[in-house]
């Protein structure tokens, strides 16, 4: 995909949600997963919303989404990930 037909001008803040079952761990996880792709991010970008019911937690991110492949990277990443249910 050429760069000039993308919706995102890069570098920008982009959010992504990511959603899973409550772990105590869960959070921490995704951070880790996360710096991988954006070395700047730290959990003070991160809003974390526990369910009605609190089986699950949904974590909205803000990376600096540097190119499109970077996000692509990032969303396989945390899609594939074991703790990870939705990615939005």
């Amino acid at each position: 995909m050429d760069p000039k037909d993308s919706l995102i001008e890069y570098p920008s803040d982009f959010p992504i949600k990511v959603m899973g079952p409550t772990h105590d761990d869960f959070a921490t996880t995704i951070v880790e997963v996360v710096t991988i792709h954006d070395p700047t991010f730290h959990a003070g970008k991160m809003e974390v919303r526990p369910s009605a019911k609190g089986a699950y937690t949904g974590l909205t991110v803000i990376v600096r989404a540097t190119s499109r492949e970077m996000l692509d990277n990032l969303y396989r990443e945390l899609s594939s990930h074991p703790m990870v249910k939705i990615v939005l």
